[in-house]
């Protein structure tokens, strides 16, 4: 110790206290009965509703061509031409696609697969692609 300071002890007691802290009793939530979740359309429905849209727009010289369209929606220009890729399906098909009722929960099927079958070039193996793919939905009429 450096010379001249002088060293002390200074001793206390604090009180011992336990803070409460006082919340309201947490009440178990009542039993409540999930509403039926109402359904969403079909995603590939969705975009096959755009796809008829961007080409009307086509159609009318609101827009030139897809570069026009994906610009528009910033969007690529390949996903512009996947989705227009849907316009090629059997109109039936496009029909009963955009006829289908809101699903809640996993759609039947994606666009990825309804593409697969707007690649057909013959309609009838389109139709017969859809029915398969359809499997325990109601045919087509």
């Amino acid at each position: 110790m450096n010379a001249g300071m002088t060293r002390f002890e200074v001793k206390t007691t604090l009180p011992h206290r336990v803070r409460q802290i006082s919340r309201p009793e947490r009440q178990p939530p009542a039993a409540v009965e999930a509403a039926p979740r109402p359904g969403r359309p079909i995603r590939a429905a969705q975009v096959l509703a755009l796809a008829l849209q961007f080409q009307e727009m086509i159609d009318r010289g609101e827009v030139r061509d897809y570069a026009g369209l994906a610009r528009l929606g910033c969007v690529s220009r390949e996903r512009i031409s996947q989705i227009m890729m849907l316009v090629w399906l059997a109109p039936d098909i496009q029909a009963a696609v955009l006829g289908l009722p809101p699903f809640s929960g996993r759609a039947p099927f994606s666009e990825t697969a309804l593409r697969r079958i707007a690649k057909m070039p013959l309609w009838e193996d389109q139709r017969r692609a859809w029915q398969i793919l359809l499997g325990g939905l109601e045919p087509l009429k």
